[in-house]
C-alpha cells in the first residue's frame, strides 16, 4: 500500500498537518473479487458482499494518514489525566519520532491496565484528538460475537465486515485509533477466538495485508493505532501481552483526584450555557466528595449536583448537592 500528497490541516485543540494520503486497499483485488460474483450463481446469495465491493471502488482506496505537527504542547493533557503520565510519557516519545519526516506516526499497541472507572477510555479519546483520527470503540465485554474484529464468512446468514474493516473502509483515515475495550472480558472459547485477529494485527508487517473474513480482500491496518483495556490481564493470552506495551494506571492519589474534580467541574461549566449561572469554582466541601469517587463516577455525580443546585436556585453547589453514598437511587448507572 502506498502513500503520497503531503498537506495540513489544522484542530481547535492542536496543530495538525494531513501528513499524506495513504492507500488502504488494491482496486484492482476488489474488482476482481467483484468479476467473480457476476458469474457467480443466486445474486441475492452475494448481494451483501456485492454492495461491499462496490461501495469500495466507490469510495476509492486513499485515505489520510495524519500526525501531530512537531512535538504538540501536552501540559493540558498531563494536567487533566495526572495518573496517566506515564502512558502520555510514551506517547510523546512516539510523536517525537515521527516529527520533520515523511514518517507516519507508529505508536506500539498499548494495554492499559487497572482498575474500572479510573479514565481509561478517556485517555484513548483525548489521545484520539491529539492524533486527530477520531475514536473507534470495540466494547469486548458487551460482545459476544468471534468475528468482531476480523468480520464472518459471507456464506454464513447475518455476515458482515469486523471494526477493523468498516474503520478504514468505511472511515476517513488510514490510522484511526482502535480501542478494544475491556479486552479481558472477551469470551474466548475453542471454537472462535474473538481476539484471534490480534495475533496478526498487532504486528506491524503482518498487519499491512490484514484479510477480513467477509471481504477476503487485504486491507492495509498497519497504521492503526491500538489501545486496550482491562481490569486484569490474566484472561489476556500471552502472545497477545507480547505484542503490547503494558501499563498498569493507577487510581489517582487523593490530591489527584481533588485536581481532576476540579477540572472537570471547570469542564462542564464552560461547555454548557447554564454554566454561567455558577460559580467558577466549587467549595472544598464538594472538591473532597468528589475525590472519593472514581473519574467516571464525578461527571455523573456533578450533573446531579448542578441540577439540585439549580431546582433549588442557588449559584454554588453544596455537598449535600452530590448523590449520597449507599443512596442506591441516586446511585443508579454508577455500579459496575
Amino acid at each position: 500500500m502506498q502513500s503520497h500528497s503531503l498537506v495540513t490541516q489544522s484542530s481547535s485543540t492542536f496543530p495538525l498537518p494531513i501528513a499524506q494520503v495513504r492507500s488502504v486497499f488494491d482496486p484492482a483485488e476488489v474488482e476482481r473479487r467483484l468479476g467473480k460474483l457476476q458469474h457467480a450463481g443466486d445474486a441475492r446469495e452475494h448481494e451483501s458482499l456485492r454492495s461491499t465491493y462496490e461501495r469500495m471502488l466507490e469510495r476509492g482506496p486513499e485515505r489520510f494518514q495524519v500526525k501531530p505537527a512537531g512535538v504538540p504542547d501536552m501540559a493540558a493533557l498531563y494536567d487533566d489525566l495526572p495518573n496517566f503520565t506515564e502512558v502520555l510519557d510514551d506517547v510523546r516519545r512516539h510523536v517525537a519520532l515521527a516529527q520533520d519526516s515523511r514518517d507516519g506516526l507508529e505508536v506500539t499497541p498499548m494495554l492499559l491496565l487497572g482498575p474500572p472507572g479510573i479514565g481509561k477510555t478517556h485517555f484513548a479519546r483525548q489521545l484520539a484528538d491529539l492524533i486527530g483520527t477520531g475514536m473507534n470503540l470495540v466494547p469486548m465485554g458487551s460482545m459476544t460475537a468471534g468475528w468482531l474484529l476480523s468480520g464472518s464468512a459471507s456464506q454464513w446468514k447475518g455476515s458482515r465486515p469486523g471494526k477493523v474493516f468498516e474503520a478504514l473502509v468505511d472511515g476517513t483515515y488510514a490510522n484511526p485509533v482502535i480501542v478494544v475495550d475491556e479486552i479481558d472480558k472477551a469470551n474466548c472459547d475453542a471454537q472462535y477466538d474473538p481476539l484471534g485477529a490480534l495475533y496478526s494485527l498487532l504486528e506491524h508487517d503482518t498487519a499491512s495485508a490484514f484479510v477480513d473474513e467477509f471481504a477476503e480482500v487485504a486491507i492495509d491496518a498497519s497504521q492503526v493505532l491500538w489501545i486496550t483495556t482491562a481490569n486484569d490481564a490474566r484472561g489476556i493470552p500471552d502472545p497477545i501481552l507480547n505484542r503490547m506495551n503494558v501499563f498498569e494506571v493507577a487510581p489517582p492519589s487523593p490530591e489527584q483526584a481533588r485536581h481532576i474534580a476540579l477540572r472537570l467541574y471547570q469542564s462542564i461549566r464552560a461547555g454548557h450555557d447554564w454554566g454561567s449561572r455558577f460559580d467558577e469554582a466549587p467549595q472544598e466541601e464538594v472538591l473532597e466528595r468528589l475525590a472519593a469517587l472514581a473519574p467516571r463516577e464525578m461527571r455523573r455525580a456533578l450533573m446531579v449536583a448542578f441540577g439540585n443546585a439549580r431546582l433549588d436556585g442557588r449559584a454554588e453547589l453544596l455537598g449535600d448537592d452530590l448523590p449520597r453514598p449507599g443512596d442506591r437511587r441516586s446511585r443508579i448507572g454508577f455500579m459496575q
